[in-house]
């Protein structure tokens, strides 16, 4: 769930986020290809990355 304020409406979240500003949708395409489908890191330890950034940034997980 965004912290940000998203406008309501149809779609998913993601799409309502780059809607506000889509010149940064190819950026973060970019990286979500390179982290997985480039990556040489299991899924396990992908996994783990992600729960501690999400810790870090005070996330509930």
């Amino acid at each position: 769930m965004a912290r940000i304020r998203l406008a309501d409406g149809d779609g998913e979240e993601t799409q309502r986020l780059f809607a506000l500003a889509p010149h940064v949708s190819g950026a973060a395409g970019a990286l979500s290809w390179a982290v997985y489908d480039k990556s040489h890191l299991s899924v396990r330890l992908r996994e783990l990355m992600r729960m501690r950034i999400a810790e870090i940034n005070e996330c509930h997980i």
